[in-house]
């Protein structure tokens, strides 16, 4: 019974490696973070990836409760956290696209709470309710987690992670944020800008003219129109942030 129960111990330790990095890859990668995933549904999912790779990863015997043991378990933490990060760069960038788009066409202050990302504009909500439709659609879900398991062959456990790395990495990646917003929101900021310069041009030409009761309006319904048939455009630039980030993710942490 001894013999059995320091089995289960050290099999309890070396299981503990594998579901630090999967837990903290749970808690920060899109769809898997939402409010709407329940912490029990991933708890569960967590516990079982770890319990399928266990057998196909080989896990070195390290004391958890040792300063090797808090080593390992940062790095394992920062491995995960990190492939979350850089998936999170896309619904930043479709954040900051959709308040741009917001503010261009005078919706700048219908904001809503989102439990998620907190107070957006709507149009942003709209545009992450379309990228998580997208991101499920490509098979974004499966996808990642078979990155974070082949992570287990490329980044082993035990092995040192320079932070430092990690975090050059994810800082250049993060420029994306700022890209992906302009390639979202241009077109329709552009057509946006000269419909403005229009209804500026006919209130010089007519003074009378109320610009508060003619312009504000009309820029919404513009708005609204150009953001209906720009949809289809939107939406394949959606898919291709999310296939940079695929391919972003399999070069930076070295996957074959």
């Amino acid at each position: 019974m001894e013999i059995l129960i320091a089995d289960l111990i050290s099999r309890f330790y070396s299981f503990i490696w594998p579901m630090i990095r999967i837990s903290a890859f749970l808690l920060v990668a899109p769809f898997f973070s939402l409010n709407t995933v329940s912490l029990r549904i991933r708890v569960a999912l967590g516990l079982l990836l770890t319990w399928l790779i266990y057998p196909l990863i080989e896990i070195p015997n390290i004391d958890p409760v040792s300063l090797e043991g808090l080593s390992v378990a940062f790095d394992q933490a920062l491995i995960g956290v990190t492939m979350g990060v850089v998936l999170q760069v896309v619904s930043a960038a479709i954040v900051v696209g959709g308040q741009a788009i917001s503010n261009s066409m005078g919706l700048g202050m219908a904001n809503m709470v989102d439990p998620n990302v907190g107070n957006v504009p709507l149009l942003s909500v709209f545009l992450l309710i379309v990228s998580t439709l997208i991101f499920l659609g490509l098979g974004g879900h499966l996808l990642v987690i078979m990155y974070l398991i082949e992570t287990f062959r490329s980044m082993p456990i035990g092995q040192e992670v320079i932070p430092v790395d990690f975090l050059r990495f994810i800082v250049e990646w993060s420029s994306m944020v700022f890209l992906g917003a302009l390639l979202l929101a241009l077109p329709i900021m552009v057509s946006l800008l000269f419909i403005n310069l229009g209804i500026g041009v006919i209130t010089r030409a007519a003074p009378a003219l109320n610009i508060f009761a003619v312009g504000f309006p009309a820029m919404i319904l513009a708005g609204i129109i150009l953001l209906s048939i720009s949809m289809t455009s939107i939406a394949y630039r959606i898919q291709w942030l999310w296939l940079q980030s695929f391919d972003t993710l399999k070069t930076g942490l070295g996957l074959s």
